[in-house]
């Protein structure tokens, strides 16, 4: 048999095995979860209440500013932070109506109680419970404060003490992947990565609060360092039996992603691990490494909500990023060492032998609809911050705590394939999963011409998470 045809094969039972779990996980649907659903999509209510949208101000911390030269050498954050209308950048406690909590992302994601109007005004300690193996958090420079910082925000919303492991991704592994770490002991601090080190393990702890959570720190922010951090989270979610990894970075996409780069988010660490990456906050366009093949891309919405903080829907956040690759092109002879193919063809009804697009999925990254992050590092306490540096971790939760424990290739060995998206793609068809486990986002625009539209759009990709089935 020929490698193509055996790609192909590949291909259809890795679709196959996506259609079964999706057809197992409607079965175990009661009808009072059905009807739950439908009364808590807001396209099946009455006449919609105003939106109102919260008055404010963005900062873009350094570690989040896009320098184009960059791309392929540097990293840069994910993250924003809003600052509401006369009021401080920080403070000992939450105290904006529109700042997002546990509770209110957990409703509204259908992956904790279901409460009236989600409203992080009303959430009390409503947070979702849940979740298996382990979430590794990829990040670059030490915040010393993020074991405590994690500590004082489970607290503070009622969350279970996490289970919560800080690892310097240092030359003490040895050389990985033919990489190996600028550092040998602990990486140097700084206060933007830091704040993206808080968000990103305080939100997957929050989705997923009985997951191991690993942060990962990479000696700096060059792709050198993160992709051997990716290397070493690799090896503490395998240990762990298996779980997410997320990346809250990127930048823009570069020739040399295609091969050796992605070589890191699939093929040494394929037990049960499924890889996240942010699609960017720069608008339309694709940055690496969302756009690779073998990650599940997080694009970012907005999350709109009435006066009293009820929710009422969710668009296309104007700053998600989501275009087409430059690089990740169908390989035709197959090759499965460069970009997309028949070991990872989820979109090829949407673009053929063409190229990949982002993102596949998406949450939350508005900052004006951001979520509480609590540093102490860099900042005062609580902060509201957004980015599709959100989106990422708590994706990486939700789909955590779906329990699939999908990943790059069969439990026991075989062709590398990309198993959550696979999953995920399987139902933008079908009559009724996709209208049950997703929202279509179908407003709003994250550049001139690219607008959010029914099914898969390049901001949103084919929706946001209504609950745990499909993930």
């Amino acid at each position: 048999m020929t490698k193509t045809r055996l790609f192909a094969l590949a291909v259809l039972l890795s679709f196959t095995l996506a259609t079964w779990h999706q057809a197992a996980a409607q079965e175990e649907r009661t009808p009072e979860q059905s009807v739950e659903d439908a009364q808590a999509t807001p396209a099946n209510q009455g006449p919609q209440p105003e939106i109102v949208k919260p008055m404010g101000t963005v900062f873009t911390p350094d570690s989040s500013v896009v320098r184009p030269g960059d791309a392929g050498r540097y990293a840069h954050t994910n993250h924003l932070i809003f600052i509401p209308a006369g009021r401080p950048m920080s403070s000992p406690t939450p105290d904006f109506t529109f700042t997002e909590n546990p509770a209110s992302i957990g409703c509204l994601y259908k992956v904790g109680p279901n409460y009236a109007g989600c409203n992080p005004l009303t959430a009390a300690n409503q947070h979702p419970g849940g979740g298996w193996g382990a979430i590794a958090l990829v990040d670059a420079f030490d915040n010393p404060n993020a074991a405590a910082d994690l500590a004082f925000f489970s607290a503070h919303y009622g969350l279970p003490v996490a289970n919560f492991t800080k690892v310097y991704a240092n030359s003490g592994f040895g050389v990985l992947n033919g990489l190996t770490a600028s550092c040998a002991g602990a990486p140097a601090g700084n206060t933007g990565w830091g704040l993206e080190e808080d968000l990103d393990i305080e939100w997957a702890h929050a989705m997923a609060p009985a997951a191991k959570i690993y942060l990962v720190e990479a000696c700096t922010n060059s792709y050198n360092d993160l992709l051997y951090a990716e290397q070493v989270a690799g090896i503490e979610v395998d240990a762990a039996g298996g779980g997410e990894i997320s990346n809250s970075w990127g930048s823009g996409e570069f020739a040399g992603e295609v091969g050796a780069d992605d070589d890191d988010f699939h093929r040494w660490h394929w037990k049960h691990i499924t890889y996240f990456a942010s699609a960017g906050d720069s608008g339309w366009g694709a940055a690496y490494p969302s756009s690779s093949p073998w990650v599940v891309s997080a694009g970012g919405t907005t999350i709109n909500r009435d006066a009293n903080g009820n929710f009422v829907s969710e668009s296309c956040w104007s700053g998600s990023g989501g275009g087409v690759s430059a690089f990740e092109l169908w390989q035709n002879p197959p090759n499965i060492n460069n970009g997309m193919g028949p070991w990872a063809a989820y979109q090829y009804e949407l673009s053929g032998q063409g190229a990949r697009m982002t993102p596949d999925i998406a949450a939350d990254a508005d900052p004006a609809s951001g979520v509480s992050v609590y540093d102490t590092y860099g900042f005062g306490g609580f902060l509201t911050v957004g980015g599709t540096s959100v989106a990422s971790p708590v994706l990486a939760g939700i789909i955590n705590n779906a329990k699939n424990k999908l990943g790059q290739a069969p439990p026991g060995g075989g062709f590398y394939h990309t198993g959550e998206n696979n999953l995920l793609y399987s139902q933008l068809n079908t009559a009724t999963a996709y209208g049950a486990n997703f929202y279509d986002v179908t407003a709003g625009s994250n550049g001139a011409g690219h607008n959010a539209g029914t099914g898969y759009d390049q901001c949103t990709g084919i929706g946001s998470p209504r609950g745990k089935l499909g993930k």
